[in-house]
């Protein structure tokens, strides 16, 4: 059936409701207590969308695992407990629709005529993308078999250290010199010019992993062109925001991996985000989401042994498990 025409005036009514509570989510999001919480949720669902990330934070932060009603019941041997209240998040619904367009050349990709020059029409089918909302519900609302525990309860000592910093290495896009920066009192820097990340030699295990995944991320994030020495391409970002980007990866990493973040500091973020437009604090949002779930399913995979796989809710590829 289609979307369009199923259920319209009320599905539409819907998802006005939790698109207008999407923006306006975002815009109050930037606040240092309000961003850490949105963090730590996208730290448990890095594979979500950043809509559905923060749908989940606004309505329920303290989730660390959900599924549908009957994923629960059919897949875990779980129940939802009688009384509680959904988590609506929005799922992908394509469908495919007729429409009649030009017949192009498939080697030209010019409109084909018929013998009176005008273009020949064909009918055929295009796929389109509809989203749904759907109702999931975290474990702490549901009762029955034990869960395999969660990866990240890793000792906050860094017990595996070193196959973390492994791991990362081998995900840097650029060499690691673990030398002192060129600044007296950094912990690290990236630098374009040199196309490597320098990580201050004799600080703890934990701050070589936060200031290692922080200067990863630039890296990932701000690299410049570089040639002969001089710089090709200037940075469209600016520096607050450039910091910003890869403080927030690093600590969605860290917190993914638990390693201690609680000397994190977020309090220049709503400052950082005052009279910026939707559309640039959604495409940060975006470039945090999507650098973080790279490192972080780039050490699940380069460390099997340390994260076995286990059936997890917030993995299952079921209608709970969306992008947007």
């Amino acid at each position: 059936m289609n979307p369009e025409s199923a259920g319209k005036t009320t599905q539409a009514e819907r998802l006005k409701e939790l698109t207008d509570k999407l923006e306006q989510g975002v815009r109050d999001l930037f606040c240092s207590e309000r961003f850490k919480a949105y963090l730590r949720t996208a730290a448990r669902f890095h594979r979500y969308s950043v809509n559905n990330v923060l749908l989940i934070a606004l309505q329920y932060p303290g989730a660390s695992r959900i599924a549908g009603f009957q994923a629960w019941k059919k897949n875990f041997g779980r129940t939802v407990r009688k009384g509680e209240k959904g988590i609506r998040i929005l799922a992908p619904c394509p469908y495919e629709k007729l429409v009649e367009r030009d017949k192009l050349d498939p080697e030209t990709r010019q409109p084909v005529l018929d013998e009176h020059g005008d273009p020949i029409r064909e009918q055929r089918y295009e796929k389109r993308q509809a989203f749904k909302i759907v109702t999931v519900f975290d474990v702490s609302q549901t009762e029955g078999k034990e869960l395999p525990s969660l990866v990240q309860d890793l000792s906050g000592c860094v017990d595996h250290y070193a196959a973390l910093t492994a791991a990362l290495e081998d995900l840097s896009p650029v060499p690691i010199r673990y030398e002192a920066p060129f600044s007296q009192t950094a912990k690290g820097c990236y630098s374009p010019m040199e196309q490597c990340v320098y990580v201050r030699p004799g600080m703890s295990q934990a701050q070589t992993l936060k200031t290692l995944i922080h200067e990863i991320s630039h890296a990932k994030l701000h690299a410049v062109e570089v040639k002969n020495g001089v710089v090709k391409e200037m940075k469209e970002k600016d520096q607050n925001t450039r910091e910003v980007e890869a403080e927030s990866v690093a600590y969605v990493v860290c917190q993914r991996f638990g390693v201690d973040t609680s000397d994190y500091s977020f309090g220049y973020v709503a400052g950082w985000s005052k009279g910026r437009e939707l559309e640039e604090l959604k495409s940060s949002l975006e470039c945090i989401r999507s650098t973080a779930k790279e490192l972080i399913d780039g050490v699940e995979q380069r460390c099997p042994e340390l994260f076995p796989k286990s059936p997890q809710p917030d993995r299952e590829k079921t209608q709970d498990e969306v992008e947007r």
